[in-house]
């Protein structure tokens, strides 16, 4: 329940800074109720009725609703150097502000230095790329011919080598088979001969040595092909075999060594590449960086500074050289002559339901005296203006923008202008000024003057204006109310309630919405 109270508390100092306000304005003027010496009005004004029209007053200021808008693109932050001259007429093309882009200058320097560098770099990575794959090419072919060749000396070791040692063990046993027949056949002869005394003994000796001797090569022979068949031949081969398994596994080590050479340098290729693409977009985007540097008239128009957010004591400081931007602020706009205005309104949260986008406006400029406009809400927004809150954390203000129905080229942008928005018209209403309309305890009161001298009477309030309120129950026409508390009357918190809402409270704050539920806020927020 508290939590309520405090939520509609701004509403309820809206609606007395009004009645304060109003009485000032209405009351002290020539002829009204505080007038020279009309003692009537002093006492109070009559509960009237009639036709009452139920409008919110603003003021806001115009804006071309087609514009161009130059904002600063560099990033972070940047002064201006050079502006061209507010209300300028431009042609398309021509230099309006200039950001201060020394830095980036040097940066692009720098960034120009860095981009060769890499250019060399990647050059380099490609040459030894295409080096590293003909070295390739180089390795393999050599481990490829090693196996080969290991290939072929086993065959011809199997095929050819190995049968000629066979066939040449295998006629020498012949050869010494053969001598030891010619040596026992020769022995055989030398024995007769001797026992007939036709050869020496010395001879047939040395004939039995020759026998004896083609009998040893005959075994010598014999065991030679052996050794051959049991041990030369099967290590040979093996040794051959294992060559050639070794000639082929170098030739897969030479390909997978390749593929992984090839592998890193095309790494340190692509790399380079890639470093290279990398650095020249940092120094194509420094390059665009310095160009945006200058804004240019993109068409012809006139020149309107905008206004930089969140001055100095929560105010805005003007465009100006040596002003300092930031990123995505706008600088400059180029308003279109020929196309309809707009005017920008901040609505105080206390009329905020009042207004609606589509209801009709009536527009008067400081500018053009005498002069009226006609247009419409045209948008609301759904939430307060961050902005406004430098001034005062307590106030809520909502954005509105009002279209006008014409185009006319006597208005121009930044004009102020005081804008009526036409809430309801009610053909027949009962109705009192703001300032007669009290909070007591939770309700709305006002004091109706008597005879005998005043009441305090309960009213049920509905729609209300800047200077009336409609009073659905409680007095009736031709009655008088007054228009300040009388001396010894009590209510609670009324009159410290508008010193309460403080230099934040708008003049142009409203009462409570309509009906018991108007009264209801008014009340709650005195509390």
């Amino acid at each position: 329940m508290t939590t309520n109270k405090k939520s509609k508390q701004p509403l309820v100092f809206g609606l007395l800074g009004v009645i304060a306000l109003a009485l000032l304005g209405y009351g002290i003027g020539p002829g009204n109720w505080f007038g020279d010496s009309d003692s009537g009005s002093i006492e109070g004004a009559p509960v009237r009725r009639g036709p009452l029209r139920i409008s919110v007053i603003e003021s806001g200021n115009l804006k071309s609703k087609d514009s161009i808008s130059l904002k600063s693109e560099l990033e972070g932050q940047s002064t201006i150097l050079y502006l061209i001259k507010e209300g300028s007429h431009v042609k398309a093309g021509e230099l309006l502000c200039e950001l201060d882009a020394t830095k980036l200058v040097e940066q692009r320097v720098q960034q120009q230095i860095t981009v060769r560098n890499s250019e060399a770099a990647w050059v380099k990575a490609k040459q030894n790329y295409e080096i590293q794959l003909s070295q390739n090419e180089s390795d393999i072919a050599a481990a490829q011919r090693k196996s080969d060749f290991a290939g072929q000396d086993l065959q011809k070791y199997i095929e050819g080598d190995w049968p000629q040692k066979k066939k040449s063990g295998e006629e020498a046993i012949l050869l010494a088979e053969e001598e030891v027949k010619r040596a026992e056949d020769k022995l055989e002869w030398s024995n007769k001969l001797e026992a007939k005394g036709f050869l020496t003994r010395t001879e047939l000796e040395a004939d039995k040595l020759s026998a004896t001797s083609a009998g040893i090569k005959r075994e010598q022979s014999r065991r030679a092909l052996e050794l051959l068949e049991q041990y030369d031949y099967p290590q040979q081969r093996k040794k051959l075999e294992a060559d050639k398994l070794e000639a082929d596994r170098g030739l897969d080590r030479a390909k997978l060594q390749a593929e992984a050479r090839r592998v890193d340098a095309e790494a340190a290729m692509v790399t380079s590449s890639d470093k290279l693409g990398l650095e020249k977009e940092r120094l194509a985007k420094l390059e665009s960086q310095i160009q945006k540097a200058r804004l240019l008239a993109p068409v012809d128009g006139m020149v309107v500074y905008a206004q930089q957010e969140g001055g100095r004591w929560g105010g805005s400081d003007p465009i100006q050289e040596g002003t300092v931007v930031r990123e995505r602020q706008e600088i400059i706009t180029l308003p279109s002559a020929t196309t309809k205005m707009v005017a920008e309104v901040s609505l105080h949260e206390s009329v905020l339901e009042q207004v609606q986008p589509g209801q009709r406006v009536t527009m008067t400029v400081d500018a053009l005296p005498g002069r009226t406009f006609a247009g419409l809400v045209d948008f609301k927004s759904v939430l307060p203006d961050k902005n406004a809150w430098w001034a005062n954390p307590n106030l809520r203000l909502y954005r509105t923008q009002i279209e006008l129905d014409e185009a006319d080229p006597a208005l121009r942008p930044g004009m102020s202008a005081s804008i009526e928005i036409l809430v309801e018209e009610l053909a027949d209403a009962i109705y009192v000024p703001v300032q007669s309309v009290f909070l007591d305890k939770g309700k709305t009161v006002v004091f109706r003057s008597s005879a005998t001298g005043w009441n305090k009477v309960p009213v049920k309030v509905g729609k209300h204006s800047a200077k009336w309120v409609q009073i659905l129950e409680g007095v009736a026409e031709g009655e008088t109310v007054l228009l300040a508390q009388p001396p010894g009357s009590t209510l609670e918190a009324a009159l410290q309630a508008p010193a309460a809402a403080g230099p934040g409270a708008q003049p142009g704050a409203r009462p409570a919405a309509s009906g018991e539920r108007g009264a209801e806020r008014a009340g709650t927020g005195a509390r």
